[in-house]
């Protein structure tokens, strides 16, 4: 069939981070106008009238709408093959009293399809981006998992800022195991239609993609304030704050998850729920995130704040704390991107705008983001080991 030669759903691991590979995209709008057309001819059939003329069809491609005996009715390429096919030709059919005839002149001679070559250098250049965000996951893994055991090891470094960063390490941790797991549950068979299977392996990997991500930006969040309380409250033990920090960090992100698990199975339990089409049911996931990011913003500013006028006064007064609260400003600066910044220029937007800068950003940087903050948090860190 034409339909099956053009549409294809190669198994490209790499839109593990976004919403829905665009070839199932494709497959699921042209089983959409194939339910509207069969609505059509539905409605037709309950509304019967003494109509002479063709009935609705479909061909399998496009809808052809009732018409009149002797009506030319048209279809338009770009209207049938709109995502890989620009050209403005038609396809024709005439209704007459014996029904419809004959496509003239056919799909594959009226529509100019994308060169296939174009398509093949596009593969190979995402298959070479999934390399690179490999190696930054793999690399992140490493880092964050040495960093942890290094904190845990060793009993000098046990204090509540290092709990915090373990927390933040682990978080990065389930990020990037969740990215593997779901690369393989998802993509590994080749010969496995991905766009359409739905199974409790790949819902699960899924949903736990979509808790890693929750309990990584959550734990962000906890960092930044974390780091406010700490300038804020000087005087006040931090251990007190440690558990409604966990609570944060893991049982927010729980509540969210079993929140979007339990909606999505009773309203919108279809493929491996790793499509965004109902944005609803997505906002389950993305609201929380986007708030998170939107307090971080609030924090980091107000940290900066703070520093300036701790600067002052102590400069002001000849306090020896001076050198502390620089050593705190130049970590502050030094964790910009950790708040996670650099996301909140798509947080308001559509998942389908900007998506090679999606790539960029979320892949490519995102796979070396869990390293940055192992070698800021412990290897480079010349505090390590003065617990606050």
């Amino acid at each position: 069939m034409l339909l099956t030669a053009i549409i294809s759903c190669p198994p490209l691991a790499f839109w593990s981070r976004l919403p829905i590979h665009p070839d199932c995209a494709i497959i699921a709008q042209h089983l959409r106008a194939r339910e509207i057309c069969s609505q059509t001819r539905r409605s037709e059939a309950r509304n019967q009238t003494d109509h002479r003329g063709c009935k609705t069809e479909w061909d399998e491609i496009g809808c052809w709408l009732r018409a009149e005996v002797g009506q030319v009715v048209n279809v338009s390429c770009s209207e049938v093959f709109q995502h890989f096919s620009s050209n403005q030709g038609y396809v024709y059919r005439n209704c007459t009293v014996d029904g419809w005839s004959e496509m003239y002149p056919p799909y594959e001679e009226a529509c100019v399809f994308s060169d296939d070559s174009e398509s093949e250098s596009e593969t190979s250049y995402l298959s070479t981006f999934r390399q690179v965000y490999t190696v930054g996951y793999a690399t992140s893994l490493i880092s964050l998992i040495t960093a942890i055991v290094v904190f845990t090891a060793f009993r000098k470094f046990r204090c509540t800022r290092n709990y915090i960063h373990i927390n933040l390490f682990s978080s990065f941790v389930l990020r990037a195991s969740a990215v593997f797991i779901k690369d393989t549950v998802l993509f590994a068979d080749e010969t496995l239609d991905h766009c359409s299977m739905s199974t409790t392996a790949c819902k699960s990997a899924v949903a736990f993609f979509q808790f890693s991500i929750l309990a990584n930006y959550f734990w962000l969040l906890v960092e930044g304030m974390y780091l406010q309380t700490l300038l804020a409250l000087t005087f006040v033990s931090q251990r007190k704050y440690f558990w409604w920090y966990i609570l944060i960090g893991w049982g927010l992100p729980s509540t969210v998850l079993i929140l979007w698990v339990l909606t999505r199975f009773f309203y919108d339990n279809r493929g491996c729920w790793d499509d965004t089409e109902n944005v609803g049911i997505w906002w389950i996931i993305k609201g929380p995130i986007t708030a998170s990011l939107l307090v971080n913003i609030v924090i980091f500013i107000n940290v900066i704040r703070i520093l300036v006028q701790k600067l002052k006064s102590s400069a002001m007064a000849g306090n020896s704390d001076t050198g502390h609260f620089m050593r705190l400003a130049k970590s502050t600066l030094f964790l910009i991107p950790l708040f996670g910044m650099h996301y909140t220029v798509f947080a308001f937007l559509p998942e389908n705008t900007g998506v090679a800068a999606r790539l960029y950003i979320e892949l490519g940087l995102g796979s070396f983001q869990g390293f940055v903050v192992a070698l800021l948090y412990c290897f480079m860190n010349g505090e390590v080991g003065e617990c606050l």
